[in-house]
């Protein structure tokens, strides 16, 4: 996800075993969606706040809908379901992460979804989370124009929006020092942050939605003159911090880099550490509002 470079958009893993997780997945999506249409009429509730930018192909999105009211069934497959059964079995190119990560992600959304899921990065398994968190609203924030125009000319009714960072990986030390200080760690409002790894080039509007989960697969990061993840770290454990509520489930991939392993467990801290499966680490972070005497770490 937020690739720009060749080596990212080109790194892929075991077809076969991605094929049948993704294949499975659907099929088993498919059998839920048709289970609950048959037991009742009503969707799961789902609260979704709009962003400033219009969201295209927003029917494909949602879904075709039921026959008249008054049938009690709807077993139609849901578009956006058909459109990504068909693109995983008869595309080449498959996800980024390994059959055991993406495993770990979707067994959160299993229990979670439909629900909030922000990532960072637009990649060839955007359409998949997009799908898993079927009836849930999910966003991915990309560094890369002209590949969001790319995707999203395939797959329109992902909701994309374009963010520009000013960090470099050179700077990740300098950035990790500075993050330590008190104006890094004190509980508030994200958007208006003195802090260096606050990020200001994503839309505000991001700030006002509970995130039940965030992926930080983005931006690029393997190079020292690229922005490197850090702020999209820090940020996303602010925002889970920030919460009214509850607890968020956070990810971050390719922790086998120094940026992503330390950046995680001093941001998102250790104690919330739940498992690593490859380079994927999850952490569930929980609200700190309410609770002025929580510590940034336990």
């Amino acid at each position: 996800m937020g690739f720009p470079h060749l080596n990212m958009r080109s790194k892929t893993q075991n077809p076969f075993n991605l094929k049948f997780l993704l294949l499975a997945v659907f099929f088993g999506l498919l059998l839920l969606f048709i289970l609950r249409s048959s037991f009742s009429s009503s969707p799961s509730p789902i609260t979704k706040r709009p962003l400033t930018k219009a969201i295209e192909g927003e029917e494909a999105r949602v879904g075709s809908s039921c026959p008249p009211p008054s049938s009690a069934t709807c077993d139609k497959i849901p578009a956006p379901l058909a459109q990504a059964l068909i693109h995983y079995s008869t595309s080449k190119v498959t996800p980024q992460q390994t059959f055991d990560e993406i495993s770990v992600t979707s067994k959160v959304l299993e229990k979670k979804s439909p629900c909030n899921f922000l990532v960072f990065g637009l990649g060839h398994d955007s359409l998949m989370w997009s799908s898993l968190n079927y009836g849930g609203r999910t966003v991915f924030l990309e560094e890369d124009k002209a590949w969001i125009e790319q995707v999203t000319s395939k797959f329109p009714s992902l909701e994309t929006y374009h963010v520009e960072y000013s960090t470099k990986v050179r700077d990740a030390d300098d950035l990790m020092r500075q993050g330590r200080e008190e104006e890094c760690k004190t509980l508030g409002d994200t958007r208006y942050s003195k802090c260096p790894l606050a990020l200001k080039g994503v839309p505000i509007e991001i700030y006002d939605v509970e995130w039940d989960l965030i992926m930080v697969d983005a931006p690029t990061g393997y190079f020292k003159e690229a922005p490197g993840r850090m702020g999209a770290i820090w940020t996303a454990g602010m925002v889970a911090r920030n919460r009214k509520e509850g607890e968020t489930d956070v990810f971050v991939h390719d922790v086998d880099r120094e940026v992503e392993d330390k950046f995680s467990m001093e941001f998102w801290c250790e104690a919330y550490h739940r498992q690593q499966q490859g380079r994927l680490r999850h952490f569930t972070i929980p609200s700190h509002r309410g609770s002025s005497s929580k510590p940034f770490c336990p």
